[in-house]
């Protein structure tokens, strides 16, 4: 197969990378994930560490170009597919606006571009995915009170939902990183992604204390006296996680650790497609990586727990904000673009929302 030999080169099954890139985008999904992103294999963080990561469009284009043509021809197909900044207006209500995020401390993504700083600047409320990942103890506090969305119970382990060769290639990728299996052996694969799922690069950053860009954001608001609202409790957000069905986060874990430092070229890419508000082509970048029906289905559950069902509260909750006006709602950017997603739902809730960046 032609998508196949784009890949071959770095790949050997294509089928594994597709649910390692799935499990990134989960981890980015979840502004809380973050908290549990820190690899206990680095105790003295380094936050020189380069990013390594290439941008897998730039494979495509030379194995394969008409992959790239497919994406992007699906991404147009998409409903306000691209912009990350959204002005929000209401006849009788002061503007507002939406803007997309990434839950990283890349620079190129905490630098708010300049409309986008503008309309933060003019907010009297800032407005974020959840404000409990200002306070570890709030995140701390939800995990004490629902430990199975976290943890295994008694008589049950990761290892239980093992095979023998996923157990091996668990073991020997968790021991590269300083971190036992028996060590983890209780937690649910998960939080073992939130581990793993990340460049070394991005875990220095966050070690040495650089804030992912919608924490920064928060700060920020505080700093100038504005008013700082949450759309979900980090509760919300650990019970979406542990929703999808345990095979799905089993593969998951194996995949991402079996992909090694190909993990860096799915963060590359997003980074570059977000630079360029292409928040329409995450999703097609994946698919055209593997035919047929087996990827759909993957990208299809993850969108449909931790995207689609999501963007309905958001909405919701994002109403009575909107009715006082000047505020600047922050929110990853896969929460923007089709026909479900909040720009779209904006409307239908009977705001003019017009693209400003």
């Amino acid at each position: 197969m032609r998508k196949n030999r784009a890949l071959a080169d770095r790949i050997a099954n294509t089928s594994l990378w597709l649910l390692a890139a799935v499990n990134v985008l989960f981890v980015l999904a979840f502004a809380v994930t973050l908290l549990f992103a820190t690899s206990p294999a680095h105790s003295q963080a380094d936050e020189t560490i380069a990013c390594n990561g290439r941008n897998l469009l730039e494979e495509f284009l030379r194995n394969d170009p008409e992959q790239v043509v497919e994406i992007e021809r699906e991404a147009g197909r998409t409903p306000n597919g691209k912009g990350l900044l959204w002005k929000i207006e209401k006849d009788g209500i002061a503007p507002s606006f939406l803007f997309g995020t990434m839950h990283v401390t890349d620079p190129r993504v905490t630098s708010l571009p300049d409309a986008a700083k503008a309309a933060f600047d003019e907010a009297r409320t800032v407005v974020i995915e959840t404000t409990d990942i200002l306070d570890q103890q709030a995140v701390m506090a939800a995990m004490v009170e629902e430990p199975g969305l976290m943890m295994f119970p008694p008589g049950e382990a990761l290892t239980d939902h093992l095979t023998a060769e996923q157990r091996e290639i668990v073991s020997t990728a968790l021991d590269a990183r300083g971190v036992p299996l028996s060590s983890v052996v209780k937690m649910k694969p998960w939080m073992l992604v939130s581990l793993v799922a990340l460049p070394a690069c991005e875990q220095a950053r966050q070690q040495a204390g650089k804030p992912v860009l919608d924490v920064k954001l928060a700060k920020d608001a505080k700093a100038a006296g504005k008013k700082l609202a949450g759309l979900e409790s980090v509760g919300e957000q650990l019970r979406a996680m542990a929703s999808l069905p345990m095979p799905f986060h089993i593969e998951g874990l194996v995949s991402t650790l079996s992909m090694g430092d190909r993990v860096d070229d799915v963060i590359e890419t997003m980074i570059q497609l977000y630079s360029d508000g292409e928040t329409a082509m995450f999703r097609p970048m994946l698919e055209q990586a593997v035919p047929g029906d087996g990827a759909s289905m993957g990208y299809a559950e993850f969108e449909a727990a931790m995207v689609t069902a999501r963007n309905a509260t958001m909405a919701e909750r994002a109403l009575p904000i909107l009715k006082k006006g000047h505020a600047f709602i922050a929110v990853g950017a896969m929460h923007l673009p089709g026909k479900d997603g909040l720009v779209e739902k904006l409307r239908q809730a009977g705001y003019r929302v017009t693209r400003a960046l």
